[in-house]
């Protein structure tokens, strides 16, 4: 394990928070992301123009065998529920350590 993952689920852990993510007809999982509050232009304006990002690590993917987030996978954060739209994998080197969720919604 590289520094990059060490330092990451560091962060994560300090800053994160628990979520839930799951397939439509899957059961879904908990796990510890990382979202950055809204901009204050999306405070501003009260709705948000920003599509929701957050960061999680692979541990808790693989441990649960989910796999890979795909498009459609739903993310709720507190009572927030987002739709992926896009997960970009994160690696140190060639190990695979993290992804980068994109949501839109927040119903």
């Amino acid at each position: 394990m590289g520094y990059q993952t060490e330092r990451r689920r560091r962060q994560i852990r300090h800053k994160g928070r628990m979520m839930t993510l799951s397939r439509v007809n899957g059961n879904p999982i908990s796990l510890i992301a990382y979202a950055a509050p809204p901009a204050t232009a999306a405070l501003e304006v009260g709705v948000s123009i920003m599509p929701f990002a957050a960061e999680t690590l692979n541990d808790e993917l693989a441990a649960a065998s989910y796999g890979v987030p795909r498009n459609g996978d739903i993310l709720t954060d507190g009572n927030r529920e987002y739709t992926l739209t896009d997960a970009a994998p994160v690696y140190d080197g060639s190990l695979l350590c993290g992804w980068k969720l994109i949501a839109a919604g927040g119903t």
